[in-house]
């Protein structure tokens, strides 16, 4: 009997679509599900006819695969990886690779590599964007974990990521590629879903102002998305939205409109807002649109508020047309600082973990099959290419030039929500940081003065060399002895 090139546990959506990408690039698969009737099904289903093995157990399964076996686990985030990994380890030998590709914590991943390298075996933990359409079509692989498994399950990564041309005419570019060691590749699919959760809020935002500013019908809000989705915002989140906006329901009204207003996550956003207040990174963009979906998972309780209070009045732009063009630049802008918030919270996570991460091919690999592929990503890279040690993307030239154009439009848009009472966090949030960025000054000076008043910490003087630190007996009676000094 022939063996299989890959096996794959737990069909799901995912899991199926992404077994019958592999086969359809030329892989045969070995398919095991702990409902085992699922095994069946799919294989009558959807799988017939098709060079995939169906096994009713672990031990078929690694019966079933070459050596070294290669096996990917699509299961639950958490314990049901672990005890598929324990599992595995019953009937895997030294030197077969166990794949995780769902969203595990990286913190996870970072445990589990270092447990089954311990075991002989070799690990990887790798992101995968581009749900269930993604998935079967060619979604962006993020591979992270033991080196030396990734030039074995190289060639089936590769195949079945999604491909893109770097320039036009150009030899299509698979969006998947080493990452770094043991749970770097998973941290880039969080800080991926993170940036994900900041551009869907951004959006949600504009089409907010939209809808109560501007007074736009969905036909008309339809149209601007249109338009745009052919200049810089060009994204499939831009596109899903022109689409979602057309979409009427059976009576003939826009579907949106009916839909309740309270958002689900699954924690990919959370954990990426925890890693940075554990790095000490600003991402507060990003954290913004979590809460921004927390407030909205409260509906019972805002109903009641807006019974309450009433807020200001809304007050409409003069000039519509130009508003929407102020729109653009302020969504694009903002845009610009999600991005640079979360290579940020890469760079800072891979200098404590000692990843070496490769910045612009993270972005080549977003290009496509992801959620928030786009065009923008193009930039990106270039701006690595220019910079491989480029501090924050603000600060690169053509980022640079596309801030300050935009810089009085945003601020516009923003002034203009918040006088109308249309709350705009992740929008106005993103305006702060760049207005905080740019300021030589800031009154962390009183704040550090409050802390060595209150708790003795010490501060810096602009006077002195950085690095002396000081205290003051502001009372007379407090005494000399002062605590730790802070942490910036």
């Amino acid at each position: 009997m022939s063996k299989a090139d890959i096996g794959l546990i737990g069909l799901a959506v995912m899991g199926e679509n992404l077994v019958l990408n592999m086969e359809n690039k030329g892989f045969s698969v070995a398919v095991f599900n702990r409902t085992v009737s699922r095994v069946d099904d799919f294989v009558k289903g959807r799988a017939a006819k098709k060079k995939i093995f169906p096994c009713h157990s672990m031990t078929e399964l690694a019966q079933a695969l070459e050596r070294p076996r290669k096996v990917m686990i699509m299961v639950k985030a958490g314990q049901a990886v672990d005890d598929t990994i324990e599992q595995l380890l019953q009937v895997f030998e030294p030197g077969d690779i166990i794949i995780d590709g769902g969203n595990s914590n990286y913190q996870d991943t970072i445990r589990r590599t270092s447990y089954i390298e311990s075991r002989g075996l070799l690990y990887i933990g790798t992101g995968v964007s581009g749900g269930e359409e993604g998935a079967l079509t060619g979604p962006s692989i993020m591979p992270g974990g033991s080196p030396a498994a990734w030039p074995l399950v190289k060639p089936v990564l590769q195949a079945i990521s999604a491909k893109i041309e770097e320039v036009p005419g150009g030899t299509p570019v698979p969006c998947c590629d080493w990452v770094g060691e043991n749970g770097a590749g998973h941290f880039v699919k969080m800080v991926h879903n993170g940036i994900e959760y900041g551009d869907m809020q951004l959006i949600c935002e504009t089409y907010d102002i939209m809808r109560q500013l501007l007074g736009l019908s969905y036909p008309q809000m339809h149209d601007v998305f249109s338009a745009w989705n052919q200049g810089a915002l060009n994204s499939y989140l831009i596109e899903i939205t022109r689409d979602i906006l057309a979409y009427n329901d059976e009576d003939g009204q826009p579907l949106a409109e009916k839909i309740l207003d309270t958002a689900g996550q699954k924690g990919t956003g959370k954990w990426t807002g925890i890693a940075a207040l554990e790095f000490g990174v600003p991402l507060t963009l990003i954290a913004e649109a979590v809460f921004g979906r927390c407030l909205s998972a409260a509906k019972n309780e805002r109903v009641r508020a807006s019974k309450i209070f009433a807020g200001p009045k809304i007050i409409p732009p003069a000039d519509k047309e130009g508003f929407i063009k102020d729109l653009e630049k302020a969504l694009y802008a903002s845009k610009i600082v999600s991005y640079a918030q979360g290579y940020l919270l890469m760079r800072e996570a891979a200098r404590e973990h000692k990843w070496n991460l490769n910045y612009g091919g993270i972005a080549l690999m977003w290009r496509g099959g992801c959620i928030i592929r786009s065009n923008f990503l193009g930039k990106i890279k270039e701006s690595f290419e220019r910079n491989r040690e480029l501090e924050n993307l603000l600060l690169d030239p053509f980022f640079t030039g596309q801030i300050e154009e935009a810089q009085d439009s945003w601020r516009r848009v923003c002034a203009a929500a918040i006088g109308s009472g249309i709350p705009v966090p992740a929008l106005s949030s993103a305006l702060a940081y760049f207005d905080g960025y740019r300021s030589e000054r800031l009154p962390a000076n009183l704040l550090q003065a409050q802390r060595d008043y209150f708790g003795a910490h010490t501060y810096e003087r602009v006077d002195k060399n950085r690095g002396r630190f000081f205290h003051t007996n502001w009372t007379g009676h407090g005494g000399s002895t002062s605590a730790t000094t802070y942490t910036v």
